[in-house]
């Protein structure tokens, strides 16, 4: 059995600042085949300002990309990308992308990723698996992966 839901019938998140030394920036995205790169161009100055190393940075930038690319191929509008980073020692950093819910199976098929080599498919959870400390889907439109950057 499947179960879609619609943006419509999704309750909307409450506006809120985060707790005291706690970092979150929020980046909505166009549904489309620039939204991975957009999302890497964006996240790479802020994860740099939370005094994140260049390697840290590169797996964050690479998981963003991957999770990014599946909202987009696999899901509806729209597509949001929120980094979060609590103020203790950890140093982890969730990386957390909500989408529109699946897309019907004909719009999936039409899709501009469905266009590409088959070859160039089916990687990204076993990459974000191999990097990520923890990684989940969390009903049909909540896709997250924790890093630990300390």
């Amino acid at each position: 059995m499947t179960t879609t839901i619609s943006p419509a019938d999704r309750q909307q998140p409450m506006l809120q600042a985060p707790p005291a030394g706690e970092r979150v920036f929020t980046l909505p995205l166009e549904h489309g085949p620039l939204a991975p790169a957009t999302a890497r161009h964006a996240a790479r100055p802020v994860l740099e300002s939370w005094g994140l190393e260049e390697e840290q940075v590169y797996d964050l930038l690479l998981v963003i990309s991957e999770l990014v690319t599946n909202a987009v191929v696999h899901a509806l509008p729209p597509v949001v990308l929120h980094l979060h980073t609590a103020a203790d020692e950890t140093g982890r950093v969730l990386v957390h992308v909500s989408d529109g819910g699946p897309q019907p199976a004909t719009t999936s098929a039409s899709s501009w990723a469905a266009q590409r080599p088959a070859d160039e498919h089916g990687r990204g959870e076993n990459i974000i698996t191999a990097i990520a400390d923890r990684a989940s889907t969390d009903g049909l439109i909540d896709h997250w992966a924790a890093l630990d950057a300390a």
